[in-house]
């Protein structure tokens, strides 16, 4: 294993911002040098740095790896749309080192057994650090009785229907979960009764050819806040941990709390970054592409998501990556599926708003870096701290690029961004000390770990 001196540059972390190197060895980060003189040749051949290659970080900046703590890689069973191998390479390239994967794939991930031959899978091809949720069903839970909490990062309860049709609705088994989970429970609050209400309202109107546009009318608003706030309820009820995930609405926004700090709270929230960047608005350009679920809605909406990112009400920044192929999402209304693919473009695009003076470095670690490990309590990631798994990125955040099909890594090969020119760069990407991505080459050899709890 190599070891490596990252030198000369700015370091976010904990909510400091200074000038200083890394030292990486035996895939930890060995030791943080807030003041290092001369220039990089001179720096390499000191007697102490010789056995260190040397990355001259000059005018770049050096942040924790982005841990993602919601995706879609599709593997097993729906390798067509994507696999654990390209979209961590596609997250590599986005500066994500590590990741947590959602059970709706085929077979879906709801016993341990499955799970297990996910890690195995994962263990073979993920160039990124990579955890598996254990999915809930009517009929699980001796399975999640099996956890073990230092190995599985949560469970994913489906508290509406997405892709792979997971609901659990037998609230004598939700009422079981909540009162006896034993890692953090991952909600996606969507209310099935309001949806299907909507969904025969407007195809009596529209018949097969509803218009995209009435995506946020039909998963709306009102289903999201109903859901959530059962959720919410119930996990104060049994002072359970639980974790809302893609919040969409700036109705839901009531039932969370900034008064408290994150790694105090039992009831915490992500926002996806398309709920985020898009609104209503778009559907009119990009259709079907945006579709996904929980629905983007108002502009107001979204404003309303970023100040409470900014203010704390919010605690997670998370990708919802969720690849289709484009032959899947140009069809009607009713027959797309819903699911973006975005990992590959979440810090590039949160580099956005901080370039619009709209959110701090030190935020955008700590909601993408911090944070998922303070929650999930992950061990020994998602910090520059001496003893931490090296696991850090550089970027150039004055090196523009624009996406086409020709950088699209993702599988799919599209991108809702398609066309869009953003600032900032990924340009080196280390995970578990290894340099795995640099300037646009990757370094295949060396694969991911899996994540360990505390």
């Amino acid at each position: 294993m190599n070891s490596y001196l990252i030198y000369n540059t700015r370091i976010i972390n904990e909510k400091q911002d200074f000038i200083g190197s890394l030292l990486i060895r035996d895939g930890k980060i060995h030791k943080i040098i807030e003041e290092l003189e001369g220039d990089a040749p001179l720096i390499n051949n000191k007697g102490e740095f010789q056995d260190y290659k040397v990355i001259d970080g000059t005018g770049k900046l050096l942040l924790p790896g982005i841990i993602d703590t919601h995706v879609h890689f599709r593997e097993p069973g729906l390798e067509h749309k994507a696999d654990i191998y390209t979209e961590t390479k596609a997250a590599i390239a986005g500066g994500i080192t590590s990741y947590m994967e959602m059970p709706n794939t085929i077979p879906q991930a709801t016993t341990i057994d499955i799970l297990e031959k996910k890690y195995e899978l994962a263990a073979k091809k993920s160039l990124s650090n990579y955890s598996f949720f254990l999915g809930a069903s009517n009929n699980n839970y001796e399975e999640i009785q099996k956890i073990d909490p230092a190995l599985i990062c949560g469970i994913k309860l489906f508290l509406g229907s997405s892709t792979g049709n997971m609901i659990t609705d037998n609230f004598n088994i939700i009422n079981e979960i909540f009162k006896n989970a034993s890692v953090p429970i991952v909600i996606h609050a969507e209310d099935e009764e309001i949806i299907n209400k909507n969904t025969e309202f407007y195809k009596n109107k529209f018949g097969e050819n509803i218009p995209i546009k009435l995506h946020s009318k039909i998963r709306s608003a009102e289903a999201c806040f109903k859901t959530t706030a059962f959720a919410v309820e119930l996990a104060k009820k049994y002072n359970t941990k639980i974790h809302i995930a893609h919040l969409s609405t700036a109705k839901e926004l009531s039932l969370f709390t900034n008064s408290i700090p994150t790694e105090d709270k039992k009831i915490t929230t992500e926002v996806s970054i398309h709920h985020l960047w898009f609104d209503e608005a778009d559907y009119e350009w990009l259709g079907t592409r945006i579709k996904c679920n929980p629905s983007i809605k108002t502009k107001d909406d979204k404003n309303s998501l970023l100040s409470a990112l900014i203010n704390n009400t919010i605690d997670i920044i998370a990708t919802d990556h969720a690849p289709h192929t484009l032959s899947e999402k140009n069809n009607n209304y009713l027959k797309a599926p819903s699911g973006i693919p975005t990992i590959q473009y979440s810090l590039p695009l949160m580099l956005e708003f901080y370039h619009k003076n709209k959110i701090s470095l030190n935020k955008i670690v700590e909601k993408m870096c911090h944070q998922p490990a303070t929650i999930f309590n992950i061990h020994k990631r998602g910090f520059i701290k001496e003893k931490y798994w090296a696991d850090v990125i550089l970027i150039d955040l004055n090196n523009s690029w624009k996406v086409d099909k020709e950088n699209i890594i993702s599988k799919c090969k599209w991108s809702p961004f398609e066309g869009e020119e953003f600032k900032s760069k990924i340009t080196h990407t280390f995970v578990n000390g290894n340099l795995v991505f640099e300037n646009g080459v990757f370094a295949e050899q060396n694969k991911g770990k899996r994540l360990l709890f505390k």
